[in-house]
């Protein structure tokens, strides 16, 4: 493992009369001219060739695994550590045998060659395993590996969000054939940015599922250089795998969910519709010309105001960076009350109207906090005077996550809701001979500085809102989901990036990952194409977070593109928000079910009926929580939709109410561009509405262009009445 110079990351020497501080503020343009982040060595082992001589086989044995090789058993073969010397493989001493049913533990040891004692320790829960695997001494310890036995037609599925590992652009790259299965691919598990929720977790349809239980990066090889073999690497001197056995894919990732949570449980607001844009502009007109006479922030107000007038229910309203004085638009958490003016009124004024205030932060320092947090010695080790995300916090030091606190409490004190965390994986230095300040090493807590930044945040919002706010990230590791909801990273705007949304909120849930949303439309490669808006608003709103942003930075009545003025979206976003608002109680109640059970909201329909093959590939249908079915579409020019409904209940069609199918086979559905198949279990006592009628009244409203001029008056109107209230004595 190679490591990198100090003078890669820092100045050597300040100049003359200059600080060690100011030596670290250097101009951006210059930084950015002279220095870089440098990628680390490629996390953990990889396969090779193993030698010809016996080696060590562990069987762990349960009722609940698919036979395989006349053993009902997961054989874990081939296990090796690494040193600076190389790999050392372990010998059949430590061959061992253990039953899922008690609650045994057992232990093996050998000594190996090069003196170290090498222990290996398995423990029995149940129909779960405890495997461990440490050498005495480990000081030089870099990692270990190991293989498992594969069947031939076994699926894989969790570990990440994106489609495949590697750039995130490849997983909306244009004729993208993988899915869900993970079968063939190898993933880094190291966070990437920026569609960034991980978890070192995943399915087998063989009846197992496996958990590393680490900080460490790592490695995994799902059959691609032995179609006979999983390989699973990871860094560290020690490796943890908890392995859950269980008669059914929805047991396992419940199993999962419990212990490496619960899943926090949100305010139910949560599940209301929210509407945002990646940069606010205060504006003296608003998009039809209309003079702001309103005393917030225009683009604001015309998003709300236009919204009401359409009837679109807004529960959640965003205001992403910048929001502060400063090049970057977030120095010492102040508002800017050039852009956001009379924020704290503009506040009460959301919240009168039921709509939650949101802002984006991240986990770095700026302004005269950035100054101070540096000659304090409180930044992340080893990380460059960066143009972006710098200085980071170091949050392992208690005065440095204090400090940090403090910045967010101010806008707490404001009235504000709720944050999204940005940015906790991107230009982060990842390794080094740096430590940060409890001991650990750039590389061990890489995977785990999301967790941190999130539980920082989550410690001082609950002083001052209770369990009132919710925290989204777009980066999550194992014990992210504890404290916040998330939402799925700068996805491309594309159809193809619409495909990458379906399978990630599938892959989140399975992860332990149950609130989770896209950005509607896309983030990246905004086209704004008609056809992927209308489907992606279906989408969006049988997810547990429907956001509506940041729609290059205009609403659907002012597009970059004919027609400027969309009918179609606007009465698309109408119908969607209002179904999703109407399933605010349902989706709180699947919160509820997942944050006790661990249960997800968004249910692959292997979950439901894991014996039939449609459950496994027909990955772009799933539940959302236990009475609905929905198989949204994501490619231009489609027409028609195959939906498999799962076997045990009978299913009803949303759109053609007097239409039930039996469970148990897959049906082609007709699906024009504002549809999404929709079928309600038989029995549930949801009710969804004349979705026909919804949208030929969405269709007449989203025709009469709203009169901006009144709807800006009563702003104006409201505004100055409290000013006059504060002025009585």
């Amino acid at each position: 493992m190679r490591a990198f110079c100090e003078s890669a990351f820092m100045p050597s020497r300040p100049h003359p009369g200059m600080s060690w501080v100011s030596a670290w503020l250097l101009p951006a343009a210059l930084t950015a001219a002279t220095l870089r982040i440098e990628p680390g060595p490629p996390p953990g082992p990889r396969p090779e060739q193993p030698p010809e001589s016996p080696l060590a086989v562990v069987r762990l044995y349960s009722p609940h695994l698919q036979t395989l090789q006349g053993e009902q058993a997961l054989r874990l073969e081939r296990l090796f550590y690494v040193t600076p010397q190389g790999r050392t493989y372990l010998p059949p001493d430590l061959n061992t045998e253990a039953h899922a049913g008690t609650t045994d533990e057992m232990e093996r040891t050998w000594k190996a060659p090069d003196g170290r004692i090498v222990r290996l320790t398995i423990a029995m829960d149940g129909p779960h395993f405890r495997v461990q695997l440490r050498a005495e001494p480990a000081e030089d310890v870099l990692g270990w590996g190991l293989q498992i036995n594969a069947d031939a037609a076994e699926y894989f599925t969790g570990l990440m969000e994106r489609v495949v590992d590697g750039p995130q652009q490849a997983s909306w790259a244009p004729g993208i054939q993988a899915a869900m299965n993970l079968r063939g691919q190898t993933v880094e598990m190291i966070l990437k940015p920026t569609t960034s929720v991980y978890a070192p977790f995943y399915v087998s349809s063989r009846g197992y599922a496996l958990l590393v239980q680490t900080e460490w990066p790592g490695f995994y090889d799902f059959c691609n250089a032995d179609p006979a073999y999983v390989f699973v690497g990871f860094e560290g001197p020690t490796l943890i795998l908890r392995i859950y056995t269980a008669s059914t894919p929805a047991e396992l990732v419940c199993t999962h969910a419990r212990e490496t949570g619960p899943p926090v449980l949100p305010p139910r607001w949560l599940f209301r519709p929210w509407r945002w844009r990646d940069e606010h502009r205060h504006r003296t007109t608003y998009y039809d010309g209309t003079p702001v006479t309103g005393p917030f922030n225009s683009e604001m107000m015309e998003d709300v105001l236009m919204m009401r007038a359409f009837g679109i229910p807004c529960g959640v309203y965003w205001i992403d960076r910048p929001w502060g004085p400063g090049r970057l638009g977030y120095d010492d958490f102040e508002i800017d009350p050039g852009r956001l003016p009379h924020f704290e009124e503009s506040v009460r004024w959301l919240a009168e109207q039921d709509i939650r205030m949101v802002l984006w932060i991240g986990p770095f320092y700026q302004g005269q906090m950035a100054t101070n947090a540096l000659q304090r010695g409180w930044h992340l080790p080893g990380q460059p005077p960066w143009p972006n995300n710098w200085p980071l916090v170091d949050f392992t030091h208690p005065a440095a996550r204090a400090y940090w606190q403090e910045g967010v409490a101010k806008l707490l004190r404001l009235g504000v809701s709720g944050f999204k965390l940005d940015r906790a994986e991107e230009d982060i230095p990842e390794s080094g001979p740096w430590r940060v300040h409890d001991g650990r090493s750039l590389r061990q807590q890489r995977n785990i500085y999301p967790v941190l930044y999130l539980e920082a945040a989550y410690e001082i919002a609950r002083q001052y809102r209770k369990d009132d706010f919710v925290l989204m990230p777009r980066a999550a590791y194992t014990g992210s989901t504890r404290y916040g909801v998330f939402w799925g990273g700068d996805i491309g705007g594309t159809q193809e990036g619409l495909r990458a949304s379906i399978i990630a909120a599938q892959r989140a849930a399975v992860m332990g990952y149950p609130f989770w949303g896209s950005d509607t439309c896309g983030y990246n490669q905004q086209l704004l194409e008609q056809e992927v808006c209308l489907r992606w608003l279906a989408f969006s709103c049988f997810t547990p977070i429907f956001e509506v942003g940041p729609t290059r930075n205009v609403g659907f009545w002012n597009l970059p593109r004919p027609p400027s003025y969309d009918t179609l979206l606007i009465a698309a976003w109408r119908l969607y928000a209002r179904l999703h608002e109407r399933l605010a109680d349902y989706s709180w109640a699947a919160a509820l079910e997942a944050h006790h059970t661990g249960m997800p909201i968004v249910r692959p329909l292997f979950l439901l009926d894991p014996r039939a093959p449609a459950a496994w590939s027909n990955w772009w249908t799933y539940a959302y929580g236990p009475d609905l079915v929905v198989s949204p579409v994501w490619q231009k020019g489609q027409r028609e939709q195959e939906v498999y409904l799962p076997s045990g209940h009978r299913w009803r069609d949303a759109w053609n109410p007097q239409q039930v199918y039996e469970g148990g086979q897959t049906i082609t559905v007709p699906t024009e561009p504002h549809q999404i198949p929709i079928f309600l279990r038989e029995g549930s006592n949801l009710e969804l509405g004349d979705l026909h009628r919804e949208w030929e009244t969405a269709r007449r409203i989203a025709e009469q262009r709203p009169d901006l001029k009144t709807l800006d008056a009563q702003v104006r109107l409201w505004f100055a009445s409290r000013q006059a209230a504060k002025q009585k004595p």
